[in-house]
């Protein structure tokens, strides 16, 4: 039985539909994300998960309770065993860490509180952290307050509103992973949202992208990354560019690049025109490569540099090489495919979604 379920449900603010018959489900003691630009709508299903806003149509269950449903059923928030982490940490400055972490443990005995406020200090790395304030911590630290005080009720499930996008990127990601533990350790199933993809696979299970308020592919995230379902996908997990081509008889894929060949993801057949995916880590810079190329453009990643390199006919693809090994702007370069499976979309499907 799914812990979380949503059954194409809609939600409207204003008059305008935000999110837009979304389907989802979580087992329990997974951890989702969902994934999108700005304004995508991904914030509105999470509130509409917890009962902040009401389901225009559809339904949403947590394990057998349907906690919405369209202007029939709608348990308040209160009621349904959810615990929430928002993006500014929403600490008590008046109150200890042990203190703010405790707050919702208002039916326990004090026995009880001061053990399971010692347990999540424990799972979250700050032993000896109680009586200090929120003020005399650090950004990560208040967060991890923020995640033990959320945690400290039980909730069947746990709901992160961007929580991590105020810290700087390698601790957004070193977090994230602690998060993971820290819900695999209780054993409660997660939702986070974020537009943070890095963020994103080191928590999820499971994870979709949002584009106009409409869940575009609910996956894993290794799924999302090589086999994506819309090229907004595509477009939105990792980098990339597409490449228009065909189909011939014998099922490669004529390109700018060459004749591809691999195991096809996509429904186009043999003598269509297609879109094909490529991206950085499908080419490498090779003096025995078999294309030629020119380096148009180049930008420093620390460990590797990622060039833009222009094909003879004009069409341009993105790769990687190590640091060390450096090409300067206007440099002359062979390139060797790197290809395991090609995605495919039909040409012309990338219009707005």
């Amino acid at each position: 039985m799914s812990l979380l379920k949503l059954d194409t449900i809609e939600v409207a603010l204003g008059g305008n539909t935000i999110v837009n018959q979304v389907s989802l489900s979580l087992e329990a003691g997974e951890i989702g994300c969902l994934l999108g630009p700005s304004g995508c709508g991904k914030t509105t299903l999470l509130r509409a998960i917890a009962g902040f806003e009401q389901v225009a149509d559809g339904g949403i269950w947590l394990a057998d309770e349907q906690v919405s449903g369209g202007q029939v059923r709608h348990v308040e928030p209160e009621h349904r065993g959810i615990g929430m982490v928002f993006q500014d940490f929403a600490l008590f400055p008046h109150l200890s860490v042990a203190d703010n972490i405790g707050f919702g443990l208002r039916k326990a005995s004090q026995g009880e509180k001061k053990a399971r406020v010692a347990e999540l200090l424990e799972h979250v790395g700050l032993e000896g952290y109680g009586p200090r304030y929120p003020h005399q911590l650090s950004g990560g630290q208040q967060q991890r307050v923020a995640l033990a005080r959320a945690l400290a009720p039980r909730p069947r499930l746990l709901l992160l509103d961007e929580p991590f996008s105020s810290l700087d990127a390698e601790l957004r990601e070193s977090l994230a992973t602690q998060v993971r533990d820290v819900l695999k350790a209780e054993n409660i199933t997660g939702l986070l949202v974020t537009h943070d993809q890095q963020e994103a696979f080191a928590m999820a299970d499971k994870a979709g992208m949002m584009y106009r308020g409409q869940l575009l592919q609910w996956d894993t995230p290794y799924g999302l990354y090589h086999r994506p379902a819309h090229h907004l996908v595509a477009d939105f997990i990792g980098h990339g560019v597409l490449l228009r081509g065909h189909i011939n008889q014998q099922g490669c894929v004529e390109t700018p690049l060459g004749c591809l060949h691999g195991e096809h993801f996509g429904n186009a057949g043999v003598g269509e025109v297609v879109d094909v995916l490529i991206r950085p880590d499908d080419i490498v810079i090779d003096p025995a490569g078999e294309r030629e190329a020119k380096i148009i453009a180049r930008g420093f990643r620390g460990s590797h540099f990622l060039y833009t390199a222009q094909l003879p006919g004009g069409a341009e693809v993105l790769c990687m090489a190590p640091s060390h090994s450096e090409y300067q702007v206007g440099s002359q370069i062979r390139l060797r495919m790197n290809l395991d499976h090609l995605v495919l979309f039909h040409a012309g499907y990338c219009t707005t979604a």
